[in-house]
């Protein structure tokens, strides 16, 4: 017997969903963008972050061989789970929205000074703008249907099984048990992790309702 050849028709996918792409690139873009604002404000990011952060530090391991680690470990749970949640999104997630941060980090610190960053007023204002957008960036992109971060698809695997919790539950749950993870590692929570562990999911929810008219092209 011979074998069948398996052909991926990558010019086909490209053509099929070059608009959810784009948008991907965007919402990632604006992540990127606004993650770099929330570090230099120091009032908390991604829950994720949090807790990787200070597991890294218990255990002593570097933050990025650690991150490195749980990103695998995720990866391959999604894979044997909910592999249709892997696609050209998860990779545009994982690789370029910590060099975007990386990058408009070294623009503002050429522009602006740092006391934007400390000073009451103008700090809230960037801290309260900047988490708007990534949560609205981070909703858009969860509903790209390209595909997700490892991280993000845990609360749709979660959803899998506690069927009757609406979706934006499961998101909240996960977030707050990375939050719970990351204190029993020695961390302290900040304004800015607890908003984004209750906001996240009811936003991602909303959004896609917005967007279901463009998922369903």
């Amino acid at each position: 017997m011979k074998k069948k050849e398996i052909k991926i028709d990558i010019k086909g996918y490209f053509k099929k969903n070059i608009k959810r792409i784009i948008i991907c690139f965007l919402s990632v873009f604006g992540m990127g963008f606004s993650l770099s604002f929330l570090i230099l404000c120091n009032l908390g990011t991604d829950t994720c972050t949090f807790m990787n952060t200070n597991v890294s530090g218990k255990i002593g391991l570097s933050f990025g061989n650690w991150q490195l680690i749980f990103n695998i470990v995720m990866l391959v749970l999604v894979i044997i789970f909910r592999r249709d949640l892997i696609g050209i999104g998860t990779v545009i997630n994982m690789v370029l929205i910590a060099y975007y941060a990386d990058f408009f980090d070294w623009i503002w610190g050429k522009f602006i000074p740092s006391s934007a960053f400390t000073e009451p007023v103008s700090r809230g204002v960037i801290f309260t703008v900047s988490l708007a957008v990534f949560i609205i960036s981070a909703a858009i992109y969860m509903n790209t249907d390209v595909g997700i971060a490892p991280y993000d698809a845990l609360a749709v695997m979660l959803n899998d099984i506690l069927k009757k919790l609406p979706f934006f539950l499961c998101r909240n749950i996960v977030d707050f048990m990375s939050i719970a993870i990351g204190m029993l590692a020695g961390g302290r929570p900040k304004i800015g992790h607890i908003l984004m562990a209750l906001l996240l999911g009811p936003a991602i929810t909303l959004v896609g309702k917005k967007m279901k008219k463009i998922n369903q092209d």
